[in-house]
């Protein structure tokens, strides 16, 4: 993991590379059994070379603590690992050329499931077509990987209606881990 690392803080395949303070590669135990991906690394993020560190992770953290996760025994990581300008979704040739360290980590992760936090990250894992407000928690199973998908937490911050639901998603991730030995 540490030589993908430093292959990925030298990136400059796309236009995000000339403008990120920091590349926000991603954090949590390797291997890892549960690993979570959003779409890409906002202000914060940029900012300290760490996923998840803004008030969306700060909701996450309270989230995954919940079902007695956090960043020592989950991964957390990004689609693209670079911040596109104004906290906008990841262009899809900017996925593309990042693609392959989310694949390489998952590589070297051996995760049991992966928890797509939103929308980008659920159409680029799941399914091109998947829709976040009918399918969140529902489970795919691809490579013997169990893949499902929750609200974004920024997502959460700007509507709080769907806390329920992400709550109910929690409680589904949890099963699915006690079901898989892992939690």
């Amino acid at each position: 993991m540490d030589k993908l690392r430093s292959q990925c803080l030298s990136c400059c395949a796309c236009p995000l590379s000339a403008t990120r303070t920091n590349v926000v590669f991603g954090v949590g135990p390797v291997p890892s059994e549960i690993v979570f991906v959003g779409e890409g690394p906002g202000q914060n993020e940029d900012l300290q070379g760490e996923p998840f560190v803004g008030a969306a992770g700060q909701l996450l953290d309270g989230m995954l603590s919940i079902i007695d996760l956090s960043r020592e025994n989950c991964y957390i990581t990004n689609i693209v690992k670079c911040r596109p300008p104004q906290n906008r979704d990841p262009l899809p040739e900017e996925q593309d050329a990042c693609i392959g360290y989310l694949e390489a980590q998952l590589a070297i992760l051996k995760p049991k499931i992966v928890v797509c936090l939103g929308r980008v990250a659920a159409k680029r894992l799941i399914r091109s077509d998947f829709r976040i407000t009918a399918e969140h928690g529902v489970w795919t199973k691809k490579d013997d990987v169990y893949y499902t998908a929750f609200y974004h937490p920024s997502a959460l911050l700007r509507d709080p209606s769907k806390r329920p639901d992400a709550f109910t998603d929690l409680l589904i991730l949890r099963d699915k881990a006690h079901a898989l030995g892992i939690l």
